[in-house]
């Protein structure tokens, strides 16, 4: 492993209590782990964590990341405090809470279609309480996501969180 990636993968290891192998895999590079890692911090501290965690679930659905649906899953579980049926309404772009909803729903379009949204969706999550600020955390959100997801599918690390179903078998 590059010395340059071992601090900051240290303190993942150290907070999480074990190496996750995608982590290991990404910190291969340092200039991208690092990066990551700096904004996966800034990112943390926007929005409420089943919020982050629903848009993750999302995102990692709509890109078919099976190993990043297998971490959010958990961490929405272990974490966020999402019941089950939440996990899955958050994998199929949605979420109980109607503010979430709108966070999840737009977030979805945002990668469904790469950024093409249109005025009505940004209308529809300003209206659910989201400012032009909040809009673009949501944004950053799903880059963030993408990229982890498009490193998953490119490198498939072993799988070290439990395994989940896809969301249209379910």
């Amino acid at each position: 492993m590059p010395a340059d990636s071992k601090p900051t993968l240290d303190r993942f290891t150290k907070n999480i209590g074990f190496t996750p192998n995608m982590m290991a895999t990404f910190a291969q590079s340092p200039i991208a782990f690092n990066a990551w890692a700096t904004l996966l911090g800034s990112l943390s501290k926007t929005l409420d964590v089943k919020t982050r965690d629903s848009i993750g679930l999302a995102v990692s659905e709509v890109n078919g990341c099976n190993y990043c649906l297998t971490i959010h899953s958990f961490t929405a579980e272990h974490m966020a405090k999402l019941p089950a049926d939440e996990i899955i309404l958050a994998r199929k772009g949605h979420a109980s809470d109607p503010k979430r909803d709108a966070a999840v729903q737009f977030a979805r379009k945002v990668i469904e279609t790469r950024g093409n949204v249109s005025d009505a969706d940004v209308t529809a999550v300003r209206n659910a309480g989201y400012t032009d600020a909040n809009i673009m955390e949501i944004i950053a959100l799903v880059a963030m996501y993408s990229l982890t997801n498009f490193l998953n599918n490119v490198f498939d690390p072993r799988k070290d969180f439990p395994a989940v179903t896809p969301a249209g078998s379910i």
